[in-house]
């Protein structure tokens, strides 16, 4: 596990993502409610918690993915760098290049490995052609996933194996630079090998980037994560029933809910 302590001794750093008495209702059902938090410059954030808590839509409310869904009413605010990602006239794609997110599952293009690579990138800013080769083999290589691939640029990337292709979506978020990558159970559908490789890449990765990770994995949680918040249902809705340095909430859980989770 990472060490807890993110900034040097006695110094506090502004949250980069913050949220605020966040609330998320689907029609009149509650899914969240009132969820707060904030993540700092070089974390990887940890969201734990039974399935069906709302973990993955908390994760979708931080990049306004939460749009796409018919009928979620989403209520309180995230803000990014200060800056509420909510407010009137946001601009959400630029929001989601900076706020990048990994899914369960790889979501591959049915085109080659280069052009999964640059499909945001080029969308987002003019590229030369000595800028895309460049931006493919940074992104590649930050994904470790270069010198498997660098003969294979032209390969179809739906022939990849699933673990090469979750590393491949990795190297497609990595390619627009976000400030903060969101991974929501990313490892779930691999082998022990490519869950090891991903998990090796976010600690290294974390050096560059803030990480918010959802895992139902408690020993990857403890692996990579610095700091975990649990969510569970309260009352009918997913709730942070507590928040803590991974230690604390694994080692010495307070919270009745986070014990009966853990012993589970």
């Amino acid at each position: 596990m990472s060490d807890c302590s993110i900034s040097p001794p006695g110094v506090v750093t502004a949250p980069v993502l913050e949220v605020r008495g966040l609330n998320v209702r689907a029609g009149a059902k509650p899914l969240l409610r009132d969820v707060s938090f904030a993540v700092r410059a070089g974390q990887v954030f940890g969201l734990i918690g039974p399935s069906g808590a709302g973990k993955s839509t908390l994760l979708r409310c931080l990049n306004r993915l939460s749009d796409l869904i018919p009928g979620l009413h989403v209520s309180g605010d995230v803000a990014l760098h200060g800056t509420s990602i909510y407010a009137a006239g946001a601009d959400v794609n630029a929001l989601r290049a900076k706020v990048g997110m990994l899914f369960q599952q790889p979501v591959v293009f049915p085109a080659s490995v280069e052009d999964n690579v640059l499909f945001g990138a080029q969308r987002l800013r003019p590229l030369s052609r000595s800028d895309r080769a460049a931006l493919v083999e940074s992104a590649l290589r930050e994904a470790a996933l270069w010198d498997e691939m660098k003969d294979r640029l032209r390969t179809a990337a739906t022939l990849l194996s699933v673990g090469q292709q979750q590393r491949l979506c990795l190297a497609r978020t990595l390619a627009v630079q976000p400030q903060v990558i969101l991974m929501d159970e990313p490892t779930s559908a691999l082998d022990p090998k490519s869950t090891q490789a991903i998990e090796d890449l976010i600690v290294r990765l974390k050096a560059r980037h803030t990480i918010v990770l959802v895992t139902h994995n408690v020993a990857q949680a403890r692996r990579v994560t610095d700091w975990l918040a649990c969510v569970c249902v309260r009352n009918g809705a997913g709730e942070i029933v507590e928040s803590a340095c991974c230690d604390a909430v694994l080692g010495n859980p307070q919270c009745r809910e986070v014990i009966e989770y853990l012993s589970a």
